[in-house]
């Protein structure tokens, strides 16, 4: 196979970004893992989308730098692919779709993770104080140059504050039981 049979398996064009490529294979294991598609051609699909995804973020920062880089990236994969790849991908296509779904390799194509939620949560802590602090500071110290601060613009920055704090609270914690109910299977 070549690079661009392997972004038109995913239904993207050739300099796709990272985060397309993995929302686009989502959508293909979806659609194509034989527990859900009982097509026949559903399994080869899905072991060539899976294969497609495996090749493209591997080898996404190598494959544009030069020729010499992308012969060598695709020479590699021959290998690689010949050995390991398809086998994972039959594999895959043999286990339930939730079973699938709690493999790290189907958890590599989340755009977010825990760290991303953590610092989601620091952010929205941080909003809501500075919220409140710069609220009291400018009753307490007003500039004649500006107009008093309202109560509606402290009401709607508390409120937008909240949401993403409480937002960013339901998916840590959602990540964070993920996270545990994975160790426990593997463990």
């Amino acid at each position: 196979m070549t690079l661009s049979d392997y972004y038109q398996i995913l239904g993207l064009t050739i300099g796709s970004s990272e985060n397309e490529i993995k929302k686009a294979y989502r959508q293909k294991a979806r659609l194509y893992h034989p527990d859900i598609n009982p097509s026949p051609d559903a399994k080869d699909k899905f072991i060539m989308a899976t294969e497609a995804y495996e090749f493209l973020i591997a080898n996404l920062g190598k494959i544009y730098d030069d020729e010499a880089a992308y012969r060598q990236a695709m020479n590699d994969w021959r290998k690689y692919r010949q050995d390991r790849s398809k086998q994972r991908a039959r594999a895959y296509a043999q286990t339930s779709y939730s079973k699938f779904r709690n493999t790290d390799f189907y958890k590599t194509t989340r755009i977010l993770d825990g760290t991303t939620v953590a610092i989601c949560l620091v952010v929205s802590a941080i909003v809501l104080l500075y919220t409140i602090l710069g609220y009291i500071y400018t009753v307490r110290h007003p500039d004649p140059r500006f107009d008093k601060p309202t109560i509606f613009g402290l009401i709607m920055l508390l409120t937008l504050g909240m949401i993403l704090f409480g937002a960013s609270l339901i998916y840590f914690k959602a990540f964070k039981e993920s996270s545990k109910k994975h160790k426990r299977k593997s463990g």
